[in-house]
C-alpha cells in the first residue's frame, strides 16, 4: 500500500493515463484495473479519516470548507 494519499493519487493518475493511452496489453490491463480499485479504496479510506479528524477538532459539527 502507498505510504500517503498524495503517493496513491499519483500512482492512480498515472495507471488511468496509461489504460487510457491504449499502452496496456489485456492481462496489464486488467492488473491495472485491480490495483487502480485498491488505491481509489485507500484514498477513500484516508478522506473519511480526515473527515473524522475534521469532526473531532469542530466539535463534533462538520463546517464546510470555504472556497477558494
Amino acid at each position: 500500500m502507498p505510504t500517503s494519499y498524495e503517493d496513491a493519487l499519483a500512482e492512480l493518475e498515472a495507471l488511468v493515463a496509461a489504460m487510457e493511452g491504449g499502452q496496456l496489453a489485456l492481462d496489464g490491463l486488467l492488473a491495472s484495473y485491480r490495483r487502480g480499485a485498491e488505491l481509489l479504496n485507500f484514498c477513500r479510506a484516508r478522506l473519511v479519516a480526515v473527515e473524522q479528524q475534521v469532526k473531532l477538532v469542530e466539535d463534533g459539527q462538520l463546517k464546510p470548507w470555504p472556497n477558494p
